[in-house]
């Protein structure tokens, strides 16, 4: 990237013509970026690892080890909550702060199931992924395919953000990893965009990769040591599934087509990542409006008390199945057995 592009689009938050007198500061505010983007200063601010570590003396951003500490006592505090906690998504990238200026359908449902958790005494957490579209700055980077390169090179919790030195800052997969960690339960809701999950369900989705496999200590590769970790993975890497053992329902829905596409590839994945499913009436997909006009589309769901009590019974079935896996009651009949394809 040349400098005069760098310099465009460092402007273009400026465009504002209440900025026009503060054109200098500006401009010295670039030169210090163009430093940094020149220089690689993804981590400017680093500390040693410290104990605990392969290697105690590598200097490790001190963004991604207060995520890492947030995460571990998140997992310490799972294990002897009073309650059980569910972790209520909403994948819609819709609210009323966007430009349609209008709730979501999926938010209504998210609201129909917290309400059955509240009844069986569960602490809810909404992650409304919708934020993404309406709040200031606020981001879910990419994911960078550092797995598909050897799995030790990814990293848990992810490490390749915050970039500093490409402005890839406010990334908010530090919050959320912490919010799913906490979970003894999670229900994913999400309306169908052209057959699959919406942009900011699916940007979550890839970041979450880390949990399946993912390397809980960067100094084992000494960052991004792709050679490091090759020799890892090949020695024998163990696959530690960092989510493992909670519970899951979902709540898909579309207008046309897809919902049982995307409702099985959400499953698939959860179940990947070693979430166990709350039974038949846990999972569900549904059409709202069937080849009916969008603008009718919440009076339909208005009318659909069926799809209500259905929505009710996702959230019955996971705060039943969070409850007894915490009290070990949940039996995994597959338990201990180890598939010969790990990846």
């Amino acid at each position: 990237m040349d400098r005069a592009a760098f310099q465009a689009r460092f402007e273009a938050r400026f465009a504002d013509p209440r900025f026009a007198g503060e054109r200098a500061a500006i401009d010295r505010l670039a030169n210090i970026a163009w430093r940094n983007h020149e220089d690689s200063r993804k981590a400017p601010q680093t500390r040693p690892a410290g104990p605990g570590f392969a290697d105690p003396a590598y200097e490790l951003s001190v963004e991604w080890s207060a995520t890492r500490d947030r995460l571990q006592a998140a997992q310490a505090a799972w294990g002897q909550a009073p309650r059980s906690r569910v972790l209520l998504v909403n994948g819609s990238a819709r609210n009323d702060q966007t430009c349609p200026g209008e709730n979501a359908k999926t938010m209504r449902l998210a609201a129909m199931a917290r309400d059955v958790l509240q009844e069986h005494g569960a602490e809810t957490d909404l992650l409304d992924l919708s934020l993404l579209t309406s709040d200031y700055d606020l981001h879910i980077h990419p994911c960078k395919g550092c797995v598909s390169t050897t799995m030790p090179l990814c990293h848990w919790p992810c490490s390749c953000y915050p970039n500093h030195s490409l402005g890839q800052v406010n990334d908010w997969m530090a919050e959320i990893y912490e919010r799913w960690v906490a979970a003894h339960g999670v229900i994913v809701l999400a309306p169908t965009y052209w057959y699959q999950s919406p942009s900011p369900l699916k940007q979550m989705i890839d970041r979450l990769v880390c949990a399946d496999g993912g390397n809980p200590d960067p100094t084992s590769t000494h960052g991004k040591k792709v050679e490091e970790a090759k020799a890892l993975e090949k020695r024998g890497w163990d696959y530690p599934q960092h989510l493992a053992g909670r519970v899951f329902g979902l709540v898909v829905h579309g207008d046309v087509a897809g919902v049982e596409v995307q409702r099985r590839n959400l499953s698939d994945w959860l179940q990947w990542m070693g979430l166990l499913p709350a039974g038949f009436a846990s999972q569900l997909d549904r059409y709202i409006g069937y080849y009916e006009p969008y603008g009718d589309s919440h009076a339909a769901l208005d009318a659909d008390h069926n799809l209500h009590a259905e929505v009710r019974n996702v959230a019955h079935a996971v705060a039943r199945a969070a409850d007894a896996a915490r009290a070990g009651q949940l039996s995994r009949p597959d338990a201990g057995l180890v598939s010969p394809r790990r990846k």
